[in-house]
């Protein structure tokens, strides 16, 4: 790499980044294109001599960008978050820079020591037991995706199990969860080898919150061991997908432990409010567990990806994933002096993605991430209020995070439920083709449910007031009514928290 080169471009594509967050608002938040539009737009085959990062460039802007979803506009409120900050796309420009392959300690002792560092460091702000610490018998370590954590963890599970039962008893496995965990538990019991029927979705309902009921898995479990199957693995929430509900843990891990089985908690989104002492009581009962997921590339301020995960024993991961080739031999592996992390997670390569959170964790500071994610849910609760406040809306689940989900009612004299799913589709699909905000869906005991999340490190109270007005907009056309008066936006809204004073949501503190 010619370092003046570098520095020349890398000056012109900060200067673009810089201008794309600039510009951010003017795009369609959700990509208006048809499919295939970028196939009659570039060339078919690769140009034979080089040509200008500028030409590059412009047509990244011209071309590339019209069929970008922005999953950094103040007004993207789908899914969950993917946030990007200034110390996040630092680390990542570092670590693609240094560009090298950390799949043992000595491929890059610093890679391997950080990663066992930043973890600890996280692990001690989730107050998590001193048993996923790297002192103990566990550790943490960093996975692309909460569908690899689950995954590796299911996989060690298993073949602990197995070790104690036999090979033959794969067939009789079965793992647990609610209706609301993720489908990676099933896509992991899938690649796992468990069979299809072995992998109960247990029902919830409203008089739960949608949580996981330990009288089910009570239920289920003793029905499996009464025909001979063998329970295993229990995967519990904090802050399912659809609703953000939590399940609670202390008795879900009080039944997996007296079934012998690996207990697993997945707090992909949730997790970053628990280093708040506010929500750090929704963690109560992972002390218990096996196994602990968080997602940092969600909600954490750290860029795509990074997903951290601790275990208690290390030793089930190592005897599950491990692989000893010749040409991998080392003295400080062979001497068992060193973490070597390919034995912890299914590729043998590895970036060095620790690079990121630890500058998140530096350049912003504690205190600056807390207020950071207060003051999204702040903003939560500011349109939930609004929600609350119009009589044609209500809310669906209770809020206990960043995340609102809401519905339109029918008519009165529309009782039928499909009638007002098909109003609410209909509701996103006209707000969503304006391109000035994205919100998705999902589906509880039936209904069709919207979801507005607040997660975008640039949103502002603005935007949720201009979010919740596009709403009562749309809502109102659907209707064929005038806006009624108690329907307008609340006149004394709540409060907003640290960042609500129309400041950036993501200041850099100060030297």
């Amino acid at each position: 790499m010619d370092s003046e080169q570098l520095r020349e471009y890398g000056h012109q594509m900060v200067d673009f980044v810089a201008d794309y967050y600039q510009n951010i608002e003017n795009y369609p938040v959700l990509s208006q294109v048809e499919p295939g539009y970028l196939l009659k737009l570039l060339p078919d085959a690769a140009p034979n001599q080089p040509e200008s990062l500028q030409s590059v460039l412009d047509d990244v802007q011209s071309k590339i960008l019209p069929g970008v979803t922005h999953w950094q506009s103040p007004s993207f409120y789908a899914y969950y978050p993917a946030n990007s900050s200034v110390a996040g796309f630092l680390g990542e420009i570092l670590s693609a820079g240094i560009n090298m392959v950390g799949f043992s300690w000595i491929t890059s002792p610093a890679a391997t020591e950080l990663e066992m560092i930043v973890l600890d460091w996280l692990g001690k702000l989730l107050k998590l037991p001193q048993e996923f610490l790297s002192s103990g018998h566990g550790g943490g370590v960093i996975q692309g995706s909460a569908s690899e954590a689950v995954l590796v963890v299911l996989l060690s599970a298993r073949d602990k199990t197995l070790r104690m039962v036999g090979k033959s008893a794969l067939g009789k496995l079965v793992v647990y969860g609610s209706d609301q965990t993720h489908s990676a538990l099933q896509k992991a019991c899938q690649i796992a080898g468990i069979h299809p029927e072995n992998c109960r979705l247990l029902k919830t309902d409203s008089s739960t919150d949608y949580a996981l009921s330990p009288e089910i898995v009570n239920e289920a479990i003793s029905h499996d061991i009464s025909i001979g199957l063998i329970p295993f693995f229990l995967c519990g929430n904090v802050g399912t997908t659809s609703s953000a509900t939590v399940d609670p843990l202390y008795s879900l891990a009080k039944i997996a432990k007296s079934n012998g089985m690996w207990f697993h908690v997945d707090a992909a989104y949730a997790g970053s409010a628990c280093i708040c002492p506010e929500y750090r009581r929704y963690l109560d009962g992972v002390e218990e567990a096996d196994s602990f997921n968080m997602n940092a590339h969600k909600w954490f301020l750290t860029n795509f990806d990074c997903s951290t995960l601790w275990v208690k024993d290390r030793n089930a991961l190592i005897q599950s994933l491990s692989t000893n080739p010749e040409f991998l031999k080392n003295k400080a592996s062979q001497a068992n002096l060193v973490v070597d992390y390919k034995d912890w997670q299914i590729p043998l390569g590895r970036r060095f993605r620790s690079l990121k959170l630890w500058m998140v964790l530096r350049l912003y500071g504690v205190e600056n991430i807390q207020n950071y994610l207060r003051n999204h849910i702040e903003l939560a609760r500011y349109f939930e209020v609004c929600v609350g406040q119009d009589p044609r809306f209500e809310i669906v689940a209770p809020r206990k995070f960043s995340l609102v989900c809401f519905r339109l009612l029918p008519p009165v004299d529309d009782n039928e439920a499909h009638g007002s799913n098909k109003l609410n589709q209909d509701l996103l699909e006209a707000v969503n083709s304006t391109g000035r905000v994205f919100i998705t869906h999902t589906a509880l005991s039936g209904m069709y449910i919207l979801r507005l999340v607040v997660g975008a490190p640039l949103t502002e109270r603005r935007h949720i007031y201009a979010a919740w007005k596009l709403l009562q907009d749309e809502a109102c056309t659907l209707l064929c009514s005038p806006l009624q008066e108690n329907g307008n936006l609340p006149k004394s809204p709540p409060p907003i928290g640290f960042f609500g004073n129309g400041s950036k949501a993501e200041p850099l503190p100060q030297k």
